[in-house]
């Protein structure tokens, strides 16, 4: 329990807040239907939490509280993304401006953080996070009571409010829904109650939709444009930027701000702020490219080099990106299956050559707001071994640790034919010679597919495995595999595959 949001309780406090909304993001983005419908504001509330969270935690251990409450705030500007991130990052700077000289004013600090975040928008519509920020300024303002008392009044009122939404906005009330900002600051107030109260974390409700969400129409898509403005100020850029479009949010402030607006002219936008400052982190969403983007949900993306490799990986769900052997994949494919596999995304590079394509679309998409990480898979036989353990159901996070684990005790070998002389930690190779990769590294070779693929296996089992997996290529002798698994015995258990690879005759991983 916390009588003081102490700079231990807001560092609890702002990752509380950052993982719950992680595990509601899909929940969340499900309930975005304004001001448009792209699936997105649980992904941005969350993204916005975690860059206010992981900058109270880079500060020391006894930092004084006003510095701890102006980095929170400060880390919510810079990490907001969307409308409802750009709000709510407003909202915090009004809690660290009442809060931020160690007094308990939670009342106080509500209140001006709803007057801020109000303030920041061009044209305040009801029956959003506004007017949810609005009914909780509105019951804690006179409240009698301690800091937990004003905390669970604010939290209860959220989920009031959020509740009434629908019957302040029409387009809530048509798709069955509550809206998608209010119901991450309801999240992120329940959360500092139970900070308060050291209940420690729960499970929170979400309101599901009860009905099919209304689509936005490509017509009037348009962009989404963001960018933060080294300025001294912002001179006209306000009316500017509302002139050009809608759902128009600046917040900041000392030389500092982020600016959010929706036009059909992007190019136009980024030069208003041209004119008054320094634009950086610029981000541009076509907004209807978003709103028809593949699935919402969790996926995986595998690189395959041959047919069979990539019939097993979509058979077990995976979005299937192809390259040939020896070779990268274009980054725009990868980028293109990153979005079409959901909104929280595990890929699976699956060599090494692959990774640093896969990490560049990575970072690119996270920029669109998906969360994605790339597996350290070297090889196919990691990356099926990594997708056989792969749960939906599990968090993310969780989720990746497995996969990863599951990776990691996966050893894999490669047989292949030179088609040079070289030197190899195996001795001298012609053009010919079979060899044996086990890792990454030559460690046997000779003239003979079979017996070198024999020896090589066994070695690998060698040091202990219970599963193996041969995966032949497209040049391997129709008996190679069942001669393969004869060698081993009845003690180890086999599973062929079909994966139609070239370069590579047997592919071999040891689990």
């Amino acid at each position: 329990m916390s009588t003081v949001l102490d700079p231990p309780a807001v560092r609890r406090w702002a990752r509380l807040s950052a993982d719950t909304l992680g595990r509601a993001r899909a929940e969340i983005d499900a309930l975005n239907v304004f001001p448009v419908a792209d699936g997105d504001t649980g992904t941005n509330l969350h993204m916005t939490m975690l860059s206010a969270a992981e900058a109270v935690e880079s500060l020391p251990d006894d930092v004084d509280v006003a510095v701890v409450w102006q980095t929170l705030s400060y880390g919510a500007l810079v990490g907001a993304r969307g409308n409802s991130g750009v709000i709510v990052s407003q909202a915090l700077r009004g809690l660290a401006e009442v809060l931020k000289n160690g007094e308990s004013d939670l009342r106080g600090a509500l209140v001006r953080g709803a007057e801020l975040a109000r303030g920041a928008v061009a044209r305040p519509v009801e029956g959003t996070v506004l007017s949810v920020l609005e009914a909780v300024a509105t019951a804690v303002r006179d409240l009698e009571g301690d800091l937990e008392e004003v905390a669970r009044c604010a939290a209860a009122e959220a989920r009031s409010a959020l509740s009434r939404t629908p019957g302040q906005l029409e387009v809530l009330a048509r798709s069955g829904v509550v809206d998608a900002g209010g119901a991450g600051l309801a999240i992120i107030l329940d959360t500092l109650v139970s900070v308060l109260t050291g209940s420690g974390p729960r499970r929170y409700e979400v309101p599901a939709p009860t009905a099919p969400v209304v689509p936005m129409t490509e017509a009037g898509a348009g962009y989404e444009v963001m960018y933060l403005l080294d300025a001294p100020s912002l001179g006209n850029l306000r009316d500017e930027l509302d002139g050009m479009g809608d759902s128009l949010v600046i917040v900041g402030g000392d030389g500092l701000w982020n600016v959010h607006v929706h036009c059909d002219d992007a190019g136009q936008a980024i030069e208003a702020g041209l004119r008054v400052g320094r634009p950086h982190r610029i981000r541009v969403t076509y907004l209807a490219e978003r709103t028809h983007r593949g699935n919402a949900g969790r996926g995986v993306v595998a690189v395959a080099a041959g047919d069979g490799i990539a019939a097993l990986f979509e058979e077990a769900g995976a979005v299937v990106v192809r390259r040939e052997p020896g070779t990268s994949p274009p980054l725009p494919a990868m980028l293109a299956a990153i979005r079409e596999a959901g909104s929280e995304v595990a890929v699976l590079p699956n060599d090494e050559g692959v990774r640093a394509v896969s990490i560049a679309a990575a970072e690119i998409a996270r920029e669109d707001g998906v969360v994605v990480s790339v597996l350290p898979t070297k090889a196919t036989v990691q990356g099926l071994a990594a997708l056989a353990v792969h749960d939906p159901l599990r968090r993310f996070d969780d989720d990746v640790v497995a996969m990863t684990d599951a990776a990691g005790h996966t050893r894999y070998g490669h047989v292949t034919v030179a088609d040079r002389q070289a030197m190899t930690s195996a001795g001298v190779c012609r053009p010919g010679d079979v060899l044996g990769l086990i890792d990454g590294d030559v460690v046997d070779l000779g003239p003979d597919l079979g017996e070198l693929s024999m020896r090589l296996v066994q070695r690998m089992v060698a040091g202990g495995g219970e599963l193996v997996t041969l995966v032949t290529g497209k040049d391997a002798p129709p008996s190679l595999a069942q001669a393969v698994a004869d060698h081993l015995g009845p003690l180890v258990e086999v599973v062929v595959y079909e994966g139609g690879q070239g370069g590579y005759p047997l592919l071999i991983g040891v689990e």
